[in-house]
């Protein structure tokens, strides 16, 4: 591939994933190149299996097609969830991932998002507890992928537990670590659902120099019963607009930086 096409691809895997879906006309106004050349471009993306080709068009790949996450309702009902707004996130949290950097993805449909933004990326060390993230970049040579062993407790979830887990993690230094949650509130902090997961998620904040906390605005002011870390251990909260203000205003009084995409 010339120096020219690659850029042009880059292009075009940008756009992707800012917008989620792009008509191949709004490629060829956005990078000057012939319908048939944006075309070209994007069986290729789809052959790295970045994106997937539509009527016209093309989306974000969505994951790896692994086959006993194809019929996971549970997972899939998750990710239907406030999706735009996950994208969003996920394209904002990935631009924070520097090249050389080794970063942290705990488990969940938020983190998820993040990992797709980076399958095209290299010279990037991930580190996760999660199955499904680690598929995600089982096609991916450009990256170091780490996942970590434990025990796959609860059907849907893909997140790997327990004292293997917290070894595994402890040996490791992160740059960034970037967490999901079920509950974050400014009083009593990011907290998840079950006690062993807040536990892997303790964890990958203690190995990591910046926690990155991302979740979307219908977990803002909600408390789930397991303290993951109070506020004072997050540097960022990244949001989407939907965050009610007071909130907003608390988490920033207390110091956390707030981006809201």
């Amino acid at each position: 591939m010339s120096v020219k096409t690659d850029k042009r691809a880059k292009q075009i895997l940008q756009a992707v994933l800012r917008h989620g879906t792009t008509s191949v006309d709004q490629l060829v106004e956005l990078t000057g190149a012939s319908p048939a050349s944006v075309r070209r471009d994007l069986t290729r993306l789809e052959e790295g299996g970045l994106v997937r080709r539509t009527h016209g068009g093309a989306k974000l790949a969505g994951q790896a097609q692994y086959e006993p996450f194809r019929f996971d309702s549970s997972f899939q009902e998750r990710e239907s969830r406030f999706t735009e707004e996950k994208r969003r996130i996920g394209v904002a949290a990935a631009e924070l991932i520097a090249e050389h950097e080794t970063i942290g993805l705990t488990a969940g449909t938020t983190t998820t998002q993040i990992a797709r933004c980076i399958r095209h990326r290299t010279g990037i060390h991930v580190v996760t507890n999660a199955v499904n993230i680690g598929m995600e970049f089982s096609n991916q040579p450009g990256l170091n992928v780490t996942v970590i062993g434990g025990t796959l407790r609860w059907a849907g979830a893909f997140s790997l537990i327990g004292p293997i887990a917290i070894e595994a993690i402890s040996g490791i230094f992160m740059d960034k670590v970037f967490i999901g949650a079920t509950g974050i509130d400014p009083v009593r902090g990011a907290t998840a659902i079950e006690a062993d997961e807040a536990a892997i998620f303790r964890a990958f904040a203690r190995q990591s120099k910046k926690v990155i906390l991302v979740a979307d605005s219908s977990k803002v002011g909600m408390v789930s019963p397991s303290l993951i870390c109070p506020l004072n251990q997050i540097d960022k909260i990244i949001t989407d607009q939907g965050i009610d203000s007071d909130a907003l205003d608390a988490f920033r009084a207390a110091g956390v930086e707030v981006l809201v995409v």
